[in-house]
């Protein structure tokens, strides 16, 4: 293995209640892993990192499939990367995360690396989405706040040009308002020039009319900004920041003056990947995506009017293990972003917020009261609580039907940090919400989940079919209640209600679903309350 590419620091003991970890990011012209050291405090300590390249983005992006001896070059690294984990006692598999991005996600046989890879170290490689990496992109970027509290306020828009795609995300108030992915990758810029054999006088100018639609494409999506910080995030922008002079070991990102940055640009993007390679001693594959992905920074800085470009020593590997540090992803502020991403999607589509709203609330305490019996865990309480706040948009499109417009819309939508997989469940818990129960033999979307994710979804839509029936008037008055077992039954007291009597007909409707999966038939009951507070039912 190459090891010029290592921080030469000696395994060493872990401190009391550290734990030592590794990431991996196999990425298009790259397989990279970092080594850290996670402290119970939160704090990370890096061990080592290493780097090797490998051609996978122009298997990928050229011929669709990944070579054999490309993949065989993987199989090779992730054996070297394994031999090190074991030298740092890395040996769990809660100690490891590896994830591929587009140049894996994108090849007809990327199973094929991924079970060599398996069968060779033992190691299980995550083929992640955009959604996933913008999730990463972000939690990256909160580690960077928390080191520069100046981010955490007004609007900072963060962006990673990788080989293969362009990441976005604008956090504005230290909320995600926007995120996206673009097929705008430096290596996909670098193969379609040689793929049309440009002449290198209208390198230039071909990169820029590529660039800039896709850059004003971005500018009308996002919403208004003002104030902006402009951060890229990227071995090439590290690059061009080393080469002004940056130094990260005085702070954890620096400061680009655009106009320094646009001239170093564009002596750089003329330049052959062979001149790039002898005038700044880069690796071959680093000099191949240099100038597109500068280009598309400095096109996008332009198109937002910003005088700085902020570049910090953080990567997409911070992300990851940050993720690790967190143990409970489905918690915190990412729970709080998904659920406002749901929230904004429902506002879109002008949503009954007051009804939708109540609908969360209701399917929150009814999944709190029954984890005895569906035993889902925190992630499913988010995906429900975005299903119910999105239950009813297919109204938008028309009130007949509209739970499959509901599932329609959803299906089609981005909701922030979540994967194609978690958007297809939310889906079909809206579409589940009145009418036909799950049907593997009609519904094709619901059969193509697997057994556990097909059985969450049953669990969830008849915990939102109870929700919904409870505020069937959409008045909300169905606020405080308990909840008690008999034999056979599951009953629901209602305090403050006069007469249920619209609910119980909404519950007749929609109660079978409950009854299937629970086992319970769902009884409502007025609860009366006497002088002394003390609760009785009618």
């Amino acid at each position: 293995m190459d090891k010029s590419r290592r921080v030469e620091t000696p395994p060493a003991a872990p401190a009391a209640a550290a734990r030592p970890v590794a990431v991996i990011d196999v990425g298009t012209t790259a397989i990279r892993m970092q080594l850290a050291e996670i402290q119970e405090s939160g704090v990370v300590r890096s061990l080592d990192a290493l780097q090797q390249a490998v051609p996978l983005g122009k298997d990928s992006f050229t011929r669709g499939r990944l070579q054999q001896a490309t993949i065989q070059q993987c199989v090779d690294i992730f054996r070297g990367y394994h031999r090190v984990m074991q030298e740092y006692g890395i040996t769990r598999s809660d100690q490891i995360l590896a994830v591929a991005t587009s140049a894996v996600r994108e090849a007809l046989n990327r199973d094929t690396l991924l079970d060599r890879v398996y069968t060779a170290t033992g190691l299980v490689v995550r083929v992640i989405d955009e959604a996933e990496e913008n999730r990463l992109t972000y939690l990256a970027f909160q580690g960077l706040a928390a080191e520069e509290p100046g981010l955490r306020e007004g609007d900072a828009l963060v962006i990673e040009v990788g080989g293969g795609s362009t990441e976005v995300v604008l956090v504005q108030q230290g909320r995600v308002s926007f995120a996206d992915s673009y097929r705008l990758g430096a290596l996909r810029m670098r193969e379609s020039l040689e793929t049309y054999r440009a002449p290198s006088e209208r390198v230039r100018s071909i990169l820029t009319q590529h660039i800039e639609r896709t850059v004003e494409f971005i500018r009308r999506s996002m919403p208004p900004v003002k104030d902006l910080r402009f951060i890229a995030m990227s071995g090439d922008a590290r690059f061009i920041a080393a080469q002004l002079g940056a130094d990260w070991k005085l702070a954890p990102l620096v400061r680009l003056d655009i106009k320094a940055f646009a001239a170093l640009v564009e002596k750089i993007v003329p330049l052959s990947t062979d001149r790039l390679v002898r005038r700044f001693k880069l690796p071959y594959q680093d000099a191949e995506t240099v100038g597109p992905a500068l280009l598309a920074y400095l096109l996008l800085a332009r198109a937002f009017q910003v005088e700085q470009i902020l570049v910090p020593r953080t990567s997409l590997r911070d992300g990851l293990l940050r993720e690790m540090m967190v143990r409970d992803l489905w918690s915190g502020t990412f729970a709080e972003q998904v659920l406002d991403a749901a929230l904004a999607l429902a506002r879109k589509y002008h949503a009954d917020e007051a009804h939708v709203r109540h609908v969360a609330a209701l399917s929150t305490r009814l999944f709190a009261e029954l984890q005895p019996e569906h035993r889902m865990e925190r992630r499913h309480l988010i995906l429900l609580q975005a299903a119910a706040l999105l239950h009813e948009i297919g109204g938008f499109v028309s009130n007949r039907s509209h739970h499959k417009h509901s599932q329609y819309l959803i299906a089609n939508s981005d909701l922030f940090g979540l994967t194609r997989e978690d958007i297809a469940v939310i889906a079909l818990v809206a579409r589940y919400h009145r009418r036909a129960v799950p049907n593997p033999a009609a519904h094709p979307e619901y059969a193509a989940l697997d057994r556990d994710s097909r059985i969450a979804v049953s669990k969830m839509a008849a915990l939102l079919r109870v929700a919904d029936a409870l505020d069937r008037n959409h008045v909300q008055h169905a606020r405080d209640f308990t909840c008690t077992r008999e034999p056979g039954r599951f009953i629901i007291n209602v305090a403050h209600v006069e007469d249920l009597t619209l609910e119980r007909l909404a519950m007749r409707e929609k109660g079978n679903l409950f009854e299937e999966m629970y086992g319970l038939t769902v009884v409502l009951r007025e609860a009366r309350t006497d002088g002394n507070g003390e609760r009785g039912t009618l």
